[in-house]
């Protein structure tokens, strides 16, 4: 047997490199790094070596480099990936919002944070974390509830079995997710004997699962049965790349369409089927829709709380549900009836097996008179006053083209977007699987790297910019652009307007109420601006669009910041969402609250 003899961060880099999807590409594309005394010695020196073999990107941060990472993954539909390393401690820990959000999203990401000393010799390490009762524990084991595959790199031979099954892991539809492969900081540096075949280029494929005959017929059978379905579009029919399958298979059976937030795009919003968004940030046409339907097929959808109303929004008594997923744990949910198959493949054999069968006609008046109510609340404002959140999307969505992609993840911007933003096919990126603050500037760098051609639309808050904004400067120093719209509204707008629904005293959330001896007046331009990007203040609604569409021409981020008014929203749609009141409180408006929340959770229907 043929051997090379590498260390083991050198054999990490080296395979890594040779990891292919089907059109050549490096499934992993290259890694982002922050260096430390854990992986600057050895994953560093390896690195360094690699060069353009295996590309180094420097972050600032180690959350939000992987956000980037994560985005990355996102746009390609899960196709391709990226890995990401950090030092032992915290720059470890940093990570683990981002392994949390990536398993949540079911989104492949490979992290490589180094470990303490495996001889355990120099024991306890700078930053090391020691638990009491196990010797075995360091700081990366807070990865494990939150990695779809966790694995400790102790000796340099672990290499062999633990890189298989991370791209395993990361490549399986039913299991993809965060991989953390805690690398301790000797063993980066130990040599081995590798076998060469080790090194061999290996194609990674996705499978596509095909469905269950008798669970196919079952499905077939209740379809048959049904005399007014409604399909639920949930982001598996994106990763799956069943975008125009759905299409295909919605006109042929007369079936509308909805959209969950990760779904939102999968097809266009022009046509005629496609009803929009559904739940507590849905339209009015897709909500009357699912409140009718009498079974409910989701494709690729977990029926997470704001897609389901908090399980109030499929109002029919006899309606059914429908759950096709690669994965079996999600295709039980709720008491579906389970098809666990790829998406793409089930939608043709479901096709298949229904022939001819078509259902009543669309009533087109409720979905016109649905868009007729977005344009009026997304028109530019006439009179005085700051603008809406739904005027700032409309002065966006009037500058948007096909290459538009329009992101988000936390605030008042995912619900007024999901319920609002007119988006073309692949023309909508949110997180909103873990709503993560934060992910927004990070996240649109993600997305322009994966899509260089897009013209990527940032939506964050001022409050998620002040959470973590530094890979702007990282935006800057790679030249990547993409235009960052940033709504300042003082604070926590969107929960302040929650606390007050349920009730609560504004308290808290908009510096006005925060306990501050002195309120605020943060200069957002001059802080962008020297991180490097072009930053301006907007005077209005048209000096906004006249901005977006400025920016298309430069080579850097564009940040244009707009003062918005706090309290509004979408300013229309939306159903209930179960956020619990206290059952006990001195305030009248939280007694009032408590009685309308009973009266709701009435309604939910869970089974």
């Amino acid at each position: 047997m043929s051997t090379i003899r590498l260390t083991a961060a050198q054999a990490m880099v080296k395979w890594l490199a040779a990891q292919k999807t089907e059109d050549g590409a490096r499934f992993i594309e290259g890694i982002w790094a922050i260096f430390g005394h854990g992986n600057v010695a050895g994953l560093g020196e390896a690195l360094h070596a690699a060069g353009d073999e295996f590309p180094t990107w420097r972050g600032q941060n180690e959350q939000t480099m992987a956000h980037a990472a994560i985005a990355y993954a996102k746009t390609h539909k899960r196709g391709r990936a990226m890995a990401v390393t950090s030092s032992i401690g915290p720059g470890a820990t940093n990570m683990v919002t981002a392994a949390a959000l990536a398993h949540v999203n079911r989104l492949p990401v490979l992290f490589v944070p180094g470990d303490v000393f495996g001889n355990r010799m120099p024991d306890p390490v700078l930053q090391q974390i020691e638990d009491f009762d196990d010797g075995t524990v360091s700081a990366n084991d807070c990865f494990r509830p939150v990695s779809r595959y966790f694995d400790r790199i102790s000796r340099p031979e672990h290499l062999l079995t633990c890189l298989p099954r991370a791209l395993q892991t990361m490549t399986d539809p039913a299991k993809c997710g965060p991989v953390t492969l805690a690398f301790c900081q000797d063993t980066q540096a130990e040599a081995y004997d590798y076998p060469v075949s080790f090194f061999e280029p290996r194609v990674w494929r996705i499978r596509r699962p095909e469905p269950d005959a008798a669970e196919l017929a079952d499905v077939v059978a209740a379809l048959k049965a049904a005399e007014k379905p409604l399909i639920v579009a949930g982001g598996g029919v994106i990763y799956s790349q069943a975008e125009a399958d759905l299409a295909a298979f919605a006109e042929a059976h007369s079936i509308p369409v909805v959209e969950t937030q990760a779904g939102k795009s999968a097809l266009d919003w022009q046509m005629p089927l496609n009803l929009g968004s559904i739940g507590v940030t849905g339209g009015d046409a897709a909500n009357a829709a699912a409140a009718e339907a009498d079974l409910i097929l989701g494709v690729g959808t977990r029926f997470q709380d704001f897609t389901t109303g908090s399980w109030t929004v499929f109002a029919n008594p006899a309606r059914r549900l429908v759950s096709i997923n690669v994965t079996g744990y999600d295709a039980a949910k709720h008491g579906a009836l389970g098809l666990v198959s790829d998406a793409k493949v089930a939608l043709a054999r479901i096709s298949a097996g229904l022939g001819g069968k078509t259902y009543a006609d669309l009533d087109k008046g409720r979905r016109a008179a649905w868009y007729a109510a977005c344009d009026a609340v997304m028109a530019a404002p006439t009179g005085d006053g700051l603008p809406t959140d739904a005027q700032v999307i409309g002065a966006v969505q009037r500058q948007a083209g096909p290459n538009t992609v329009a992101m988000c993840a936390a605030g008042t911007m995912p619900g007024a977007l999901h319920t609002l933003w007119q988006a073309a096919p692949g023309g909508y990126h949110m997180e909103y699987g873990f709503s993560c603050m934060g992910y927004e500037v990070a996240g649109a760098m993600g997305i322009k790297l994966a899509r260089p051609e897009a013209d990527v639309i940032c939506f964050v808050g001022d409050g998620s910019y002040m959470m973590a904004n530094s890979e702007l400067a990282t935006a800057v120093m790679r030249r990547v652009p993409f235009t960052i719209v940033l709504t300042d509204n003082r604070g926590y707008g969107c929960i302040n307007r929650l606390q007050m629904g349920t009730g609560g005293a504004e308290f808290n959330n908009l510096y006005a109420s925060a306990n501050v001896e002195v309120q605020p007046e943060i200069d957002f331009v001059a802080h962008a601006a020297a991180m490097g990007a072009h930053a301006i203040k907007a005077c209005g609604i048209a000096d906004l669009e006249a901005q977006i569409e400025a920016a298309r021409a430069r080579d850097i981020p564009t940040v244009i910041v707009i003062d918005s008014d706090p309290y509004s929203g979408a300013g229309v749609g939306g159903v209930w969402w179960d956020v619990a009141v206290p059952e006990v409180s001195s305030r009248a408006e939280v007694n009032e609250a408590r009685k309308a929340y009973v009266e709701k959770t009435a309604l939910q229907r869970v089974d």
